[in-house]
């Protein structure tokens, strides 16, 4: 059961092939033995097998829709009723969530099996799942590389077959990275589709969380019950949900892709840099029109992202200090100390550093100079990509310059581990739409296809992605030991 895809186990479901509480116990059974990924940071059996028994009431009934009894798993940043919400830290690993994410409750209204919740680095700052208090993810294809972060942990679990679907969040292409590592697909809607209620924050005006799966399809399942408006966000986006299965079935003639130069010049891998050369040229099989755009101010993102991401980060963390909620430092000499104490203790070592960065951003002499600027450099690298999606209907590229490094090889060097970000970063700058598909493998490891498109075109993101998977067989690859 565990090798369908999602839209598959769903079908199976409807047509009484099998129980979610079959399909629950098979994949929790999955989970026990593949323990050595460390993917998951809490796996709730019992609620499992209550929300499967439920599921199997309701398809009984012919009360179902196309997630009911569906097991997935969430990303360790999503509140959820009940169950410890830790975002990787220690600073969170005794806090029980209250509520539950709008994320979460949309799922769960929609009737799906949560089995856990997955390991992510520590509050999603990370680009390799090496920074999680819990200990590393292992890459399914290979347990000597990183799966890539922050959503490491959940897009190890789909590649290794532990679960039907799961959420990630991206603030800086912590969707896509781990995607491509792993070789599955993930999404990151335009910023504001997806309500941000009860999703940790890293950096506000960044965070976007998202459906990672095994195929275009199942993401747009997953997607069309996590996305819509939701009043308790003030950044989410009141606009009408298109049907985004119904719109897999949409030609793509005519399709204009653009290949932004910028993307393909030094630091990108030979071996990835023909790998999605030769998806290129399958989409030019398909009739699209390929042309090489222009967007000068890219190379700016880092930096730029560097500075804005820090000082949000600054800002959402000052909230853990040891007094309301998380960790607290023994016997504190007063509250000077208490403070101090358990800021440092709770946090890991990136964590602390992106909020020394964040301060000094914004401190009195700085802000001008480095904030300010960094919005200013965010406004221009939003026309470039306004001025290339008026040319052509997606942007392709890659979505990393390598494939998964090994655990250990970059966690020592920030500016090496930031630099793998450098083809992800500026979508988040700009809030746009983007995903990453399976397009290959270079020495054995997977390589992402990035697209990206205009706002709220996530359903001509999957379009174009579905027809891709369509053609191609990446998608359906295992990582050896999993199948």
């Amino acid at each position: 059961m565990h090798n369908k895809t999602l839209a598959e186990l769903a079908e199976g479901l409807r047509n009484q092939q099998f129980s979610s509480r079959e399909l629950t116990e098979a994949y929790l059974t999955r989970i026990n033995q593949h323990q050595e990924l460390n993917a998951f940071i809490t796996v709730t059996a019992e609620l499992a097998l209550a929300l499967a028994d439920a599921a199997d009431a309701r398809l009984a009934k012919g009360d179902a829709g196309p997630l009911t009894g569906i097991p997935i798993a969430h990303k360790d940043i999503f509140c959820t009723d009940g169950v410890k919400t830790s975002c990787g830290s220690k600073m969170l690993d005794n806090f029980i969530a209250p509520y539950d994410a709008t994320v979460v409750a949309k799922l769960q209204q929609a009737g799906v099996v949560m089995l856990g919740k997955l390991n992510m680095d520590e509050f999603a700052m990370g680009s390799s799942n090496e920074t999680s208090y819990y200990g590393p993810v292992k890459n399914p294809w290979d347990l000597n590389a990183v799966p890539g972060g922050s959503s490491g942990g959940s897009a190890a679990a789909i590649a290794a077959r532990l679960a039907a679907g799961v959420t990630g969040t991206d603030t800086g292409g912590s969707i896509r990275q781990p995607a491509a590592f792993c070789g599955i697909t993930g999404l990151k809607p335009t910023y504001g589709r997806v309500s941000r209620y009860g999703m940790i924050a890293y950096a506000s005006s960044l965070d976007q969380g998202g459906p990672m799966a095994r195929t275009a399809e199942d993401a747009a399942i997953l997607l069309q019950a996590m996305a819509g408006f939701d009043e308790r966000d003030s950044t989410s986006v009141d606009r009408p949900i298109p049907d985004y299965r119904a719109a897999l079935k949409k030609p793509i003639d005519n399709l204009k892709i653009g290949l932004p130069k910028e993307f393909f010049g030094e630091g990108l891998s030979a071996e990835v840099a023909q790998v999605i050369e030769t998806a290129i040229d399958e989409y030019r099989k398909l009739g699209a029109e390929v042309i090489e755009v222009s967007m000068p101010n890219l190379k700016l993102a880092i930096p730029a992202y560097y500075v804005i991401a820090p000082a949000e980060c600054s800002a959402n963390l000052s909230r853990f200090d040891g007094v309301r909620f998380g960790y607290r430092c023994a016997n504190p000499t007063d509250l000077t100390d208490l403070y101090t104490r358990s800021r440092g203790e709770g946090f890991g070592r990136e964590v602390k550093r992106r909020i020394l960065m964040g301060t000094y951003a914004l401190s009195a002499g700085y802000y001008d100079a480095f904030y300010i600027k960094a919005q200013k450099i965010r406004r221009l690298i939003s026309e470039d990509f306004k001025k290339a999606l008026s040319e052509v209907d997606v942007l392709m590229g890659p979505v990393a310059p390598s494939v998964a490094f090994g655990i250990g090889e970059k966690i020592g060097n920030p500016i090496e581990m930031y630099l793998s970000d450098i083809y992800t970063i500026a979508v988040n700058l700009a809030g746009l739409p983007a995903m990453s598909i399976p397009a290959g493998l270079a020495s054995g490891k997977p390589v992402g296809l990035q697209i990206i498109g205009d706002y709220f075109a996530e359903d001509r993101l999957l379009t174009v992605a579905h027809r891709y998977q369509q053609t191609t067989n990446w998608h359906q690859l295992t990582p050896p030991g999993f199948a």
